[in-house]
């Protein structure tokens, strides 16, 4: 079994930096004061400058599970603030 990678975030407000996950299935969660924003997961595509969307963003409080390919990924954050994230990868068998 592989250890475990993620990436974790705690009352942010704006586009934090890039950060690599390894790939595999991972379990997000998000909370945030949203005003009418979004916050969109995107990972680099093969350029090595464009980042695409990797799930529609997020609107509200939730929790998703997403099979993630190994890269660079980030976080973009439109209008919403206090955004709370865990991206934790679930460990197979």
């Amino acid at each position: 079994m592989r250890a475990t990678d993620g990436y974790f975030a705690s009352n942010i407000n704006a586009t934090p930096a890039p950060f690599i996950l390894t790939g595999g299935e991972y379990g997000i969660d998000l909370h945030a004061t949203w005003n009418a924003g979004s916050v969109t997961l995107e990972k680099l595509a093969g350029d090595g400058s464009t980042y695409l969307a990797v799930l529609p963003a997020f609107t509200a409080d939730s929790y998703a599970t997403v099979y993630l390919p190994h890269g660079q990924y980030k976080l973009v954050i439109a209008t919403a603030t206090g955004v709370y994230v865990q991206i934790k990868r679930i460990p197979g068998e």
